[in-house]
């Protein structure tokens, strides 16, 4: 505290800090995570990926979907319509609603049809921006299903190193689900760490095959377990995995020992699928126990599903990876969320929450460094990567904000810090790089 001279900032100073410095507090979170990677404290082998929700600054009822604007609505008009019969049997010996007087249905009618207006303006909007839900405190957060039910909050995908179990890349989305993350996370942190190749283990809500498509493109080998979605499975028929593919002859074959051979292709939600069928289903004695399709059991196979099923193979031949994806990544988040309370935001649209998010992820990061290496070990690690710390302050002095505190820096220490960062005076360079980090 002796550059500051114990000044203590208050709480408008934190949050106008936070602010304000949107840019460099995410290139600071970046910084420090090329910092572990020149102190090698990323192995480089295997990583694992999650996403996990952090609510947002939106209440639940500031969230409308099409079908809830729509019921929303018709509630609306079923009490405007009550309080009208209402209204007219006022002055009647039976009236429906005795406990209230005329002017109070007056002004409750009045009410709905405000209400029912505002509404009607946010179902334009909706429709206007081809979204399936809008939020309207944070127009940025999305309704997402948590342990608790439903809220609205922000997916925030993480990618953990196995060596130390450090955090290699963190991104802020608005994706309801895990579903397209994989390969975008996967290929971040790949770019970081700086390999030629990779491994990757996620859980089945990474699945789909295009994101392990893409994954081995890049040279990424995913882990990802299958998830088991057959509605023929439920019903005690038999599966997809009861048929083996001949790849050599492209046909499955069924269990009944007959040969599903491909009949035609056709493009399903993008992707392209194959129609494998046989004309033996007729007369099969155990068709009761594969299909209720009067035509026969037919069998969908995407055009690249050899991607997938090598990864159900590398699975299957590495348990032990599946078995540490757990413990790789799930206590980071639950970490943040508990032992430093910062499950929620408290900043509003993606842009600012991504920077409330990289100075969480900077909170964290230094404290399992010092965990791991120590404090010693931290600063020895920040003089080794001299030139890039003072590329970090040069880069600081150019931001107005940070100019400031900069400089008063350089009056209170009796020093010039980006002059010193580039010197071999090891005491002076190692006392403000000291200073720097409690700063």
């Amino acid at each position: 505290m002796w550059l500051l001279k114990k000044l203590t900032p208050d709480f408008k100073t934190s949050a106008d800090f936070r602010k304000d410095n949107l840019a460099p507090i995410q290139k600071v979170c970046r910084e420090f995570t090329l910092l572990c990677k020149a102190v090698d404290l990323f192995g480089g082998e295997l990583v694992a990926v999650d996403g996990s929700k952090f609510k947002a600054v939106n209440n639940r009822k500031r969230n409308f979907t099409a079908e809830k604007l729509k019921k929303a609505l018709e509630h609306i008009d079923a009490k405007i319509a009550e309080y009208l019969q209402a209204l007219d049997t006022a002055d009647t010996e039976t009236p429906t609603r005795p406990d209230l007087t005329a002017t109070e249905l007056h002004q409750r009618i009045a009410q709905f049809r405000e209400r029912k207006q505002q509404y009607q303006q946010v179902q334009q909007v909706l429709v206007a921006s081809g979204e399936s839900q809008i939020s309207l405190t944070d127009p940025d957060s999305r309704s997402m299903p948590v342990a608790q039910g439903v809220d609205v909050c922000y997916n925030v995908e993480v990618v953990v190193d196995k060596k130390h179990k450090l955090i290699v890349t963190h991104e802020v989305t608005t994706a309801v689900t895990d579903t397209d993350q994989l390969a975008p996370m996967a290929k971040a942190a790949k770019q970081v760490l700086g390999v030629e190749e990779l491994d990757a283990v996620a859980d089945k809500g990474f699945y789909p095959g295009e994101q392990v498509k893409r994954c081995d493109e890049a040279n990424i080998q995913a882990y990802i377990p299958q998830p088991h979605t057959s509605r023929n499975q439920q019903k005690g028929l038999f599966t997809k995995d009861d048929f083996r593919y001949d790849t050599e002859q492209d046909s499955y074959w069924c269990p009944q020992g007959e040969e599903l051979t491909f009949r035609f292709e056709t493009e399903e939600k993008g992707r392209a699928t194959r129609y494998y069928a046989t004309r033996a289903c007729g007369g099969c004695p155990i068709k009761a126990r594969c299909t209720e399709n009067k035509g026969g059991r037919r069998i969908t196979r995407w055009a690249d599903e050899h991607v997938v099923e090598a990864m159900a193979e590398r699975v299957r031949a590495h348990p032990e990876i599946m078995k540490q994806r757990k413990e790789l990544i799930e206590h980071v988040c639950g970490t943040m969320k508990r032992s430093m309370d910062q499950g929620y935001f408290l900043l509003r649209t993606r842009k600012k929450v991504a920077a409330e998010m990289s100075l969480t992820v900077l909170a964290y990061k230094p404290k399992r460094v010092i965990a791991i290496v120590g404090v010693k070990g931290l600063i020895a690690g920040l003089m080794e990567c001299r030139a890039d710390l003072g590329g970090i302050v040069c880069w600081l002095i150019e931001v107005p904000p940070w100019r400031k505190w900069i400089r008063r820096a350089e009056g209170w220490a009796g020093c010039q810090p980006t002059r010193l960062l580039f010197t071999q005076s090891g005491i002076a360079a190692d006392r403000f790089a000291h200073e720097i980090v409690r700063f």
